[in-house]
């Protein structure tokens, strides 16, 4: 009997503090989310409907963060992606020095992204950094305003967050690529496949599930994004609200002008997003499970 409910005692006190902290802190900012609770003042908290999300969705800086956050999205995921599986196949080929160029790949993601975005915010101002070496070199024609530009400043920004994370990608993609079995290439060249055909044929297949999971991960990071955005271009997200995303309009919201519905409802928005993302995951990846 005793060993029958050790294993639901041991779980019990996490999944306790899971239930409150996190699904119980989700239900509150989602009730907060329908109420007028947008004055620290405000002496009884009153049901307003959708009133606050359908205000936030007419708000000319929110449709901005929504429309940066999916040119961020656009770059970053791809970029990191790309990126990680070229750096990827480059180490499982054989390169001499593999284990320098590994740490160098994997170095940007051991820091942080205020780190990096304070690195990055010096390389791309407008007066030093990448503009003063292109300068130098001949290349003045590439320097621009970088995040201090309405036109680039997010994808300015998502190149930050590229260099940072595409040696996060490589790392995965370089464990999926040394678990296929040599023999599968074996196979194909004895019946005449290219390397590009033996690529295209049986390393992108069994790099699904790899691919998959970094696009989850990156993914959900870049609607989450925040401190990058703010070691940047600023708390107030450059100039128009250039690179500003829907994370920093919350802070904001919620903790400066103490406007909770509203920073509530943003929450939750982007709670949606991010479910959008994980759920279909989710569902496969379960799916895998049974068929295997």
């Amino acid at each position: 009997m005793r060993r029958k409910w050790a294993p639901v005692l041991l779980i019990l006190p996490s999944a306790v503090l899971l239930l409150v902290f996190v699904y119980g802190f989700i239900a509150w900012t989602a009730w907060l989310s329908t109420t007028n609770f947008n004055d620290l003042f405000v002496r009884e908290l009153k049901p307003v409907g959708l009133a606050n999300y359908l205000r936030l969705f007419e708000h000319p800086r929110f449709q901005i963060d929504l429309k940066n956050t999916l040119t961020f999205s656009l770059i970053f995921i791809p970029g990191c992606l790309g990126l990680g599986l070229a750096g990827a196949l480059l180490l499982n080929s054989g390169v001499r020095f593999e284990g320098v160029w590994r740490t160098v790949f994997l170095m940007p993601m051991a820091l942080s992204f205020i780190v990096t975005g304070v690195v990055w915010r010096w390389m791309m101002n407008p007066s030093t950094g990448l503009n003063l070496l292109f300068e130098r070199l001949g290349l003045g024609f590439l320097a621009n305003g970088w995040y201090t530009d309405p036109a680039i400043g997010i994808k300015a920004v998502a190149l930050a967050a590229v260099w940072q994370l595409s040696g996060y990608t490589m790392a995965l993609y370089l464990a999926g690529l040394r678990a296929i079995p040599r023999e599968l290439y074996e196979a194909a060249e004895v019946d005449g496949a290219s390397g590009w055909e033996a690529f295209r044929r049986i390393t992108l297949p069994l790099l699904t599930p790899v691919t998959l999971s970094a696009i989850i991960i990156l993914g959900h990071i870049s609607l989450k994004i925040f401190d990058l955005v703010v070691a940047i271009a600023g708390s107030n997200g450059g100039p128009g609200f250039s690179s500003d995303v829907p994370a920093v309009f919350m802070f904001q919201t919620t903790f400066q002008a103490n406007r909770f519905a509203d920073g509530s409802a943003i929450s939750i928005v982007l709670l949606i997003l991010v479910s959008f993302l994980v759920i279909p995951y989710l569902r496969w990846s379960l799916r895998q499970e049974v068929r295997e």
